[in-house]
């Protein structure tokens, strides 16, 4: 049962290129807001749902031209209207907090603009699949050397959209910035430089008005 305030949740998304720390600090968000009593649940995209992960392993495994990008953003976006449907909004009424590593603002950002899509293309997409959904709050991890940690992954470890070329993950990063400018009630860009507690405390901040 949930601990928070009565009524709604809030639906909280971190966002940001590869090697920022996303995942790291989805956990330690959790971790932070459930210490305050807040009920949360963790998420992700592509995925979050039984649905949206078997779309997930189409997405992201094989060889970077498996999929057009208009194929691409219609897979993201049908494994989001499921994630939307059975996961997110069901969490929302019970009155917990989804915290989500990615959501629409990826595919802004991606296949909008860094895949030259269009981002009011996806944007209708999104209309389609969602009803225009959108988080309360999206957390924009930003960190200079972001694209050096991925590179220095284990190649293995490295999916389909993650290892494009560096020209297009800094298309990602400017897209993310335009995004977070033009969106400033919603997008807060976090600077991810630092310790692990340092950022986190960064993200409480972002979200201190959300608060119970």
């Amino acid at each position: 049962m949930s601990t928070s305030a009565p009524g709604r949740g809030r639906f909280i998304s971190l966002e940001g290129g590869e090697g920022v720390g996303k995942s790291t600090q989805l956990r330690a968000l959790s971790k932070a807001l459930t210490e305050r009593g807040i009920d949360c649940i963790l998420t992700r995209e592509p995925g979050g749902s039984a649905g949206a992960e078997a779309i997930r392993e189409l997405l992201l495994q094989g060889e970077d031209g498996r999929w057009s990008i208009e194929a691409e953003a219609l897979l993201f976006a049908a494994a989001r209207a499921d994630h939307v449907e059975k996961t997110i909004r069901p969490a929302l009424e019970r009155g917990q907090w989804v915290l989500s590593d990615r959501f629409v603002d990826s595919s802004f950002a991606y296949q909008g603009e860094a895949g030259g899509l269009g981002v009011g293309r996806v944007r209708e997409l999104h209309r389609f699949a969602t009803g225009g959904f959108l988080p309360d709050r999206t957390l924009l991890l930003s960190l200079a050397e972001g694209q050096e940690r991925a590179k220095a992954r284990d190649r293995d470890t490295v999916d389909r959209i993650g290892g494009r070329a560096e020209d297009f993950h800094q298309g990602v990063e400017l897209a993310f910035r335009a995004l977070a400018a033009d969106e400033p009630g919603r997008v807060r860009l976090i600077d991810a430089s630092g310790s692990e507690e340092q950022v986190t405390e960064r993200l409480l901040d972002a979200i201190s008005e959300l608060l119970p």
